[in-house]
């Protein structure tokens, strides 16, 4: 399993936020997680929304950084991506 983060692009709440994912599996993720913090409230059906800061301590946990389009491709390619129209 590789988990992934991406570049902070999403502004919201007076920060930057990006996207932490499986290539692989959910339960990983969760666990990677859970590991460094990172707040259940965060999880969004397939992803975690990260803020800018906490980056440097996720990659120095293990985490691979990776620009936006191939976090998404990635993310299709384990089957665990969730599509827009199914997030309602």
């Amino acid at each position: 399993m590789t988990v992934l983060v991406d570049d902070p692009r999403w502004p919201a709440h007076g920060r930057l936020w990006a996207h932490l994912v499986s290539d692989d599996n959910l339960d990983e993720l969760h666990a990677f997680a859970r590991a460094h913090d990172v707040p259940a409230r965060a999880f969004d059906l397939d992803h975690y929304d990260v803020p800018e800061e906490m980056i440097p301590r996720l990659l120095a946990a293990g985490a691979e950084h990776v620009g936006g389009k191939e976090l998404v491709r990635r993310l299709i390619a384990s089957g665990l991506r969730i599509p827009a129209r199914d997030r309602r």
